[in-house]
């Protein structure tokens, strides 16, 4: 899941900074990603990963960091499964 989740960062968040040189837990705002940056990666994600993130998660914590991204996407396919 990390793999595909740097592939969206790298092709939509419009980092300054290079995606694969960034820790799981690097702030990815502070990498050059913008509010409306996020907005595209939530879309892709949504795509790549087939869910859909509800309005309690379109929050800047859930996107700041890979590992943040991570979890979003884990609990939101652990709730489809549900």
């Amino acid at each position: 899941m990390t793999d595909e989740i740097r592939r969206i960062l790298r092709e939509n968040a419009r980092l300054s900074t290079d995606v694969d040189a960034l820790s799981n837990d690097a702030d990815l705002y502070q990498a050059g990603m913008t509010s409306h940056a996020s907005v595209n990666v939530m879309l892709a994600l949504e795509d790549a990963f087939d869910v859909e993130f509800p309005d309690s998660m379109l929050k800047r914590s859930v996107f700041e960091s890979i590992a943040a991204i991570e979890a979003a996407v884990s609990e939101l396919q652990g709730s489809v499964a549900a």
